[in-house]
C-alpha cells in the first residue's frame, strides 16, 4: 500500500512582529510566543531589552485563541506582560516544564518528544509534541543555566501537514534530530534574527542567524518557511534583508513564504 499524500494546501501564518505568529491548524487558532507591549526599555536577566516597533496586532484584535505554543517564558521578547494577561484568558498553553510550573494549571510542560493530543472540533485530533532547543551556541548543559530551557515543537494529524515551531533555538544539531523523525516539513515557523549580546556567549547569536535559518530549512526539508523573531527588537542584528540574502545564497528562495513579512 502506498504512503498517504502529503497535504499541500497550506494555511495562512500571520506573523505579528517579534516571535508572535498566529494560524489555524486543525480547526484550532494557535499563537506563538505572545509579544504585545509597545516599543520601550525592557529589564532581562543581566541585560536590558529595547523594542522598536510595535506589535502588528493587539489581543483584543486577535479572537480566541484555543493554545498558546511558548517556547519559554523567562525573557520578555518571548513572553511579555500583555502576553502573559492573555495566557488567562486561553485554555491551554504549552511551554518548557519548568515554565509550566512557573505558569500555574492552564500551562502543560513537554519535555524532549513527549506529546499531547488535542482535540478537533469536527473529530479527530492534533498531536503536538515538545522537539529540543537551545536557546544559544553549545551544548544544553553550558547553555541553559545561562538562559534557560527552551522548548520547540511540531504538529501533526491525520490528513493535516507537519508544521516545526523552533522557538528560540541556536542549534542545528537540535534540528538534524528532529528532522531524523519528522522530515519532510510541510511548514517551519523558524526564529532567527541572530540576537546577540556582548555580554553572553563573546557575542555569539545565541538564535539561528540568516545562513544557519536556510541551513535549518535545508535540514527539515521544509516546503514552506516563515521567518519570525527578526523584527522589533534592537538585540535582533539580522533581519529581512540579511535572511532574504542568506536563502537566496543558499538556492532556497523558493522555499520562503511569500508573504512572510508581517501577513495581513
Amino acid at each position: 500500500m502506498s504512503a498517504a499524500p502529503i497535504p499541500t494546501e497550506r494555511f495562512p501564518v500571520r506573523a505579528l512582529g517579534g516571535p508572535t505568529a498566529l494560524f489555524e491548524y486543525g480547526g484550532l487558532r494557535f499563537l506563538t510566543d505572545p509579544t504585545f507591549d509597545g516599543p520601550g526599555h525592557y529589564p532581562a536577566p543581566g541585560v536590558t531589552l529595547t523594542k522598536t516597533a510595535p506589535s502588528a496586532s493587539t489581543p483584543g484584535d486577535l479572537g480566541p485563541i484555543d493554545v498558546v505554543l511558548l517556547s519559554h517564558d523567562e525573557h520578555p521578547d518571548n513572553l511579555d506582560t500583555s502576553g502573559r494577561a492573555l495566557l488567562a484568558g486561553v485554555p491551554l498553553t504549552l511551554t518548557t516544564p519548568a515554565g509550566a510550573r512557573r505558569l500555574g494549571d492552564r500551562a502543560k510542560g513537554l519535555a524532549d518528544w513527549e506529546s499531547v493530543e488535542l482535540n478537533r472540533p469536527g473529530g479527530g485530533s492534533v498531536t503536538v509534541t515538545g522537539v529540543p532547543a537551545v536557546h544559544g551556541p553549545g551544548a544544553r548543559e553550558e547553555v541553559e543555566p545561562i538562559l534557560g530551557q527552551v522548548v520547540g515543537f511540531v504538529l501533526t494529524g491525520e490528513g493535516l501537514p507537519t508544521v516545526h515551531i523552533s522557538g528560540d533555538n541556536a542549534s542545528l544539531t537540535a534540528v538534524k534530530e528532529i528532522a531524523e523523525r519528522f522530515a519532510p516539513v510541510d511548514t517551519a515557523i523558524l526564529f532567527a534574527g541572530a540576537p546577540r549580546f556582548p555580554v553572553l556567549f563573546d557575542g555569539r547569536p545565541i538564535v539561528l542567524d540568516s545562513p544557519q535559518a536556510a541551513e535549518a530549512a535545508r535540514i527539515l526539508d521544509a516546503r514552506r518557511v516563515v521567518p519570525v523573531h527578526c523584527d522589533s527588537w534592537a538585540h535582533f542584528t539580522e533581519g529581512h534583508a540579511e535572511l532574504e540574502a542568506a536563502f537566496a545564497a543558499a538556492g532556497l528562495t523558493d522555499r520562503l513564504d511569500p508573504d512572510w513579512r508581517r501577513l495581513p
